[in-house]
């Protein structure tokens, strides 16, 4: 049986990827903050679908803990999520630098370093993978959420070239906005965001691994944000900079 070690896992889209990968027959390793919050997760998935759960309690931006969920990576895992990550309400220069070298700490640093604690195990094996949960914000500049993100989607590109095994992928996810904890947490008002521009957790997860198993570098689900990637990509930086400045002022999504 497969094994996949999901970060921020208890809920989001984390806990719609430990529901996707238990129900496709993976065992798991749920990381995650609150001991609580896990433990009643791997409770539900256990009953649910009969698989075997594993919990690893850990804040990845304090190196101490970081460093036990690398450990974990390095006896063995079949597929890596990193899913953990948060978002602020303000702006760049509101922003605390704090934050931002927080924010630069879950989703670059810890990213890179469990990437790469999980892929030499991977890669002898020659199947399995990771999947790197950026943000469709990653096409757009307009602040350190985005600029993360579009460090995610930059590695994970750059490996995804690189790795010579035909079975092993890396692949970033680029979600736009989603059903999740995401924006309440970070205080960010939802209220302007259109209702179609919602996706589902789970929708986006089943969407994510059937792309990963395609092997794409970047999976970018539904049809809509696909065409909003595609007008950050191709149109004149101006135009990007204006429709970065209007997401802005309604939050990241991830």
């Amino acid at each position: 049986m497969p094994t996949a070690l999901i970060t921020g896992a208890t809920a989001g889209i984390g806990a719609a990827f430990a529901r996707k990968l238990a129900a496709d027959g993976f065992s798991l390793v749920l990381v995650a903050r609150e001991e609580r919050r896990l433990a009643a997760a791997a409770d539900a998935l256990r009953r649910g679908y009969g698989v075997d759960v594993e919990t690893l309690a850990a804040d990845l931006t304090s190196e101490k803990e970081l460093a036990t969920v690398e450990d974990r990576l390095h006896a063995g895992v079949d597929l890596l999520v990193n899913n953990a990550g948060f978002g602020h309400r303000h702006a760049a220069l509101q922003m605390p630098v704090a934050d931002q070298v927080a924010m630069l700490r879950l989703h670059c640093e810890a990213v890179a370093r469990l990437t790469m604690a999980a892929l030499p195990g991977i890669r002898a094996r020659g199947r399995g993978g990771v999947v790197n949960v950026a943000s469709v914000a990653a096409y757009f500049p307009y602040g350190p959420y985005s600029a993360s993100k579009a460090w995610v989607v930059n590695f994970s590109e750059a490996l995804a070239v690189q790795i010579p095994e035909r079975r092993v992928h890396v692949m970033a996810l680029c979600p736009g906005f989603v059903r999740t904890e995401f924006h309440r947490r970070a205080s960010i008002d939802t209220g302007a965001i259109p209702g179609f521009l919602w996706l589902s957790a789970d929708r986006v997860a089943a969407a994510a691994m059937r792309d990963f198993a395609r092997g794409l570098p970047v999976s970018v689900p539904d049809v809509r944000y696909k065409a909003i990637a595609g007008v950050a990509k191709y149109v004149p930086r101006g135009v990007v900079r204006a429709v970065a400045g209007m997401l802005g002022r309604v939050g990241p999504n991830g």
